[in-house]
Order: structure tokens, then sequence, then C-alpha cells
């Protein structure tokens, strides 16, 4: 399986990055961002670009691949709607799809958020603007289409959150890890970076998968 990753950095990405490293039947891995990970690994290619949202001068090194894992996203905090959308839509959709045109047998899996509206008529605007991007990508004409709805996530094996007040808050919370993942809406950084590489290899049967179903993906033989 041949993957490219975006949002790499991130939380979520850093973790996806590490399963797929350790997965023997991810072969290539294609990391695109603004800046390099640290990992170095012989299948992992990295690719900064300064504007995501224009893949045109590097489609050659973005074609033929069985998935994509989208890991960027930011906080909605002190955020005006235009620019919130601006960066969760219009940035997420232009990658979405080039890589459509590029790859049409494509697994897509989007991050998105656990309480996403899918109606788009709520009140909370991230949700709305979640909701609205999730809602535009199962319409592209991908393989298949994944949007992942995690709760609150749970850092291990070194994975930190790039915001320090989220960091401050796990570091905080660490001794009731234990007592957090008895919540359905609780997963691990390393349970979601598995269900990326499983639901993209056997698939699910729905689009939209909440924390818990995500546990269970995470676990598929």
């Amino acid at each position: 399986m041949k993957v490219i990753i975006f949002g790499a950095t991130g939380m979520v990405g850093q973790s996806t990055l590490r399963e797929c490293l350790l997965d023997e039947e991810v072969q290539e891995i294609v990391a695109v961002g603004r800046n390099r990970t640290a990992q170095q690994h012989k299948k992992l290619n990295q690719i900064e670009l300064n504007h995501i949202s224009d893949l045109s001068s590097i489609e050659n090194k973005i074609t033929g691949f069985d998935a994509c894992f989208f890991c960027l996203g930011v906080s909605s905090a002190g955020m005006k709607e235009e620019e919130y959308i601006k960066i969760t839509y219009d940035y997420t959709l232009s990658v979405a799809n080039t890589l459509a045109r590029l790859n049409p047998q494509m697994t897509f899996i989007y991050v998105s958020g656990s309480g996403t509206d899918s109606s788009e008529k709520g009140r909370s605007m991230w949700a709305r603007v979640k909701g609205k991007t999730e809602n535009a990508l199962l319409q592209l004409p991908f393989k298949e289409a994944y949007m992942f709805r995690p709760g609150a996530i749970i850092p291990l094996h070194g994975v930190k959150s790039k915001t320090k007040w989220y960091q401050f808050f796990y570091d905080v919370l660490k001794p009731l890890n234990s007592l957090l993942l008895k919540i359905n809406s609780v997963i691990t950084s390393e349970q979601i970076g598995k269900a990326m590489i499983e639901a993209a290899r056997k698939g699910y049967s729905k689009p939209i998968i909440e924390s818990n179903e995500l546990k269970i993906i995470s676990m598929r033989d």
C-alpha cells in the first residue's frame, strides 16, 4: 500500500506516520506539509510545500497512491468563520479534488471531530464548517472516503501536540489515562493511526466513523 499523509507534524499526523512506518504492508509514504518531520526512513519521502492548496508543482509525486490520510487541522478558537472556512474547507477540498483526479482508486480519510454537524445548520461554527467539509468530500469520486470523528485523543509513544496548552492538559491528565480510555469518545493516538491503515486496507461499512468504532477498527487483524 502506498499512502500520502498531510499534516504529519501534528499530533494525529505524527501517530499516523508512526503506524505507517511500522506496518509492513505500507510500502511507500509521502508526507506533504509546510515543515518536515524529524522522522527518517527508507520508505518515507517528505515534500515541503508552502501553499498546501496548490499541488500543481508536485502532481507527478502524488500519483499512483492507494490512500490519503488528511490530518491537517486547526482549532477554531479566536477565528472568524471566514478564516476557518478557508483553512478547513477550502484547503481541504482543493487537495482532495486534485487527488481524486490523479488517484481515482484512492481511499481518502479525513480527520474531522466528534460533534461535527452534518446538517451544516447548527449553532456551533466549527461543527458546521466541519460538516460542510465532510459532505463535500463524500461527493468526490474516490474509491472510498471516510470521515473520522475522534473525541479526545490521548497521545502515546512520545507524540506531542503542537498546541502548548493542549499538551499541558494531556500531561496533567496522564495518570488518569486508563480511566479515560473507558469512555467511548476517548481514543489513543496509536489507535487512530492503526484505524487509518485498517480502514484504507479493508474498508468499513459506513463513511462516518466515531471514536468507539475507530477503536474497534484499530484492533482488526
